[in-house]
């Protein structure tokens, strides 16, 4: 369930859907899987040596449920959430997604089976930096979707932007996305802006091992 990807950062496989963890300045979690996933999550951090106590930030890439839907039930959890500046509304429960649109009518029907966390939720803009992590909006999947890289760590989570497919990377497919020309846009800026990184973290799929930056640029 738990596989460490390089020194002090882990891949948590939840079936189908990825968790991270990574000993950062703070010990940090990248997304949370769905509602059900909470203890898979908590047996994970266990095997990397640690307590879900000792969480101290929590990175959201976006507002899907099988990201966010963890968050509430990781008990003993008490750390800062950053979310995109778009969707920090969403995951603090403030505001609900719009059903004029798919795929926030989708994230509507699905936000049914998850509450919103009790932790601070805070907004994270293009450009923000949280700990050795650069963020970087990149809409499309979802309207306030975040990657974040850490040049120091050689590390980059890519959430929905992108998935792996036999080793390579794909676009955020368009019966999953916001807007499939906001997908394309996002993937060559990031391709463009973000500094060199290995590993690839993606929300779906195999985490790419070495290459990452390259096989973002390949996509592009």
């Amino acid at each position: 369930m738990v596989r460490e990807l390089a020194d002090g950062v882990w891949h948590i496989d939840l079936s189908g859907t990825n968790a991270y963890l990574v000993a950062d300045d703070a010990l940090t979690l990248v997304d949370a899987g769905m509602p059900w996933h909470a203890d898979d999550i908590a047996t994970a951090v266990a095997d990397a040596g640690h307590a879900v106590s000792e969480v101290e930030r929590v990175l959201l890439t976006h507002y899907d449920l099988d990201h966010v839907g963890g968050l509430p039930r990781l008990k003993g959890l008490d750390a800062t959430v950053y979310a995109g500046e778009r969707e920090t509304d969403l995951v603090a429960g403030r505001e609900k997604p719009s059903v004029f649109d798919r795929k926030g009518a989708f994230q509507r029907l699905t936000g049914l089976l998850t509450a919103p966390p009790s932790a601070r939720v805070e907004p994270v803009r293009d450009g923000d930096t949280i700990g050795s992590f650069t963020a970087y909006h990149t809409p499309g999947h979802t309207p306030g979707h975040v990657a974040y890289v850490s040049e120091q760590l050689g590390v980059a989570f890519l959430g929905d932007l992108v998935r792996e497919s036999g080793g390579e990377l794909e676009p955020s497919p368009w019966y999953l996305s916001h807007d499939t020309d906001d997908v394309r846009a996002s993937i060559r800026d990031l391709a463009d802006r973000a500094p060199d990184f290995d590993i690839a973290c993606i929300g779906h799929g195999t985490p790419l091992l070495e290459g990452g930056r390259d096989a973002l640029r390949r996509l592009a």
